[in-house]
């Protein structure tokens, strides 16, 4: 039986349901591209790539990327951004607890809230680690959900724990979130840390908007229940946002915020 696997089911809906957009990852690029101070011959890894929306720009602009992602239907959707996959851009499938790359492979290597879902952390980072070239960055980013919607999610998470404790045959569960100290660790291995947001910028969303990307499932909490139990939460949770709210299309607006937590030994 193949092992499940959500990002293969959210995949066409990704991008769409997130608020990292094209032009934001546009700047983040430049941020990253002084930050690392590339020149043509930087190449770069990013484990974890999915539609590839963190490093198209670089993608664009000649840089050496290499993407891996466990799902190849995120893949595929990176590469339906592209005419035609350009001989700078190498995409593989493949679970990145383990990077099957020669030693000093890359000049920096590129991670965006994705660590949580390795099954082996301290393994996963040895070997960013052993591919990193001397001198070389790892970049440890994560868009931070604009508080808005992290309330909105927090009240379909409540509603949805109570259909979850009731489901006899629930969804295979996504990776829990584990306790991971990535700057100790980094700091262990002698690199030096700098923390830096790359990006702020206002998010905005009517309540309708944010309900139909829930009704999608296109996160990973959603797959914690069967589709019959999801469907009856759902009908529960519009209901509350109709009263909580008072029309469906009032607009959330906050501000998001693209960190990087960049290390490097000197």
């Amino acid at each position: 039986m193949a092992k499940f696997n959500y990002y293969d089911r959210i995949a066409q809906n990704y991008d769409q349901t997130r608020w990292l957009t094209e032009p934001i990852a546009e700047v983040v690029a430049d941020f990253m591209v002084n930050l690392v101070e590339a020149n043509p011959d930087t190449s770069l890894l990013e484990a974890g790539v999915g539609t590839g929306v963190n490093v198209l720009p670089l993608v664009k602009r000649g840089y050496a990327v290499t993407g891996i992602d466990v799902s190849q239907e995120m893949l595929n959707q990176f590469r339906q951004k592209l005419s035609e996959v350009p001989s700078n851009l190498n995409l593989i499938c493949t679970d990145a607890s383990q990077l099957d790359f020669p030693d000093w492979s890359f000049d920096v290597v590129l991670t965006v809230h994705m660590i949580h879902a390795v099954a082996n952390w301290q393994r996963f980072l040895d070997e960013i680690i052993r591919v990193l070239k001397p001198n070389g960055f790892y970049l440890n980013a994560q868009c931070i959900t604009p508080p808005a919607r992290l309330e909105f999610e927090n009240y379909f998470r409540a509603i949805l724990a109570k259909y979850e404790a009731q489901d006899s045959q629930p969804e295979p569960k996504p990776i829990a979130k584990i306790n991971i100290d990535i700057d100790q660790y980094f700091l262990n291995k002698g690199y030096q840390s700098n923390y830096l947001i790359a990006k702020e910028w206002k998010v905005s969303n009517t309540v309708r908007e944010l309900l139909s990307f829930f009704k999608l499932r296109a996160y990973g909490f959603c797959w914690r229940v069967s589709e019959e139990i999801f469907e009856q939460a759902i009908a529960e949770f519009e209901n509350f946002c109709i009263k909580q709210y008072g029309s469906l299309d009032i607009e959330l607006s906050s501000t998001a915020k693209f960190e990087i937590w960049a290390y490097q030994r000197l």
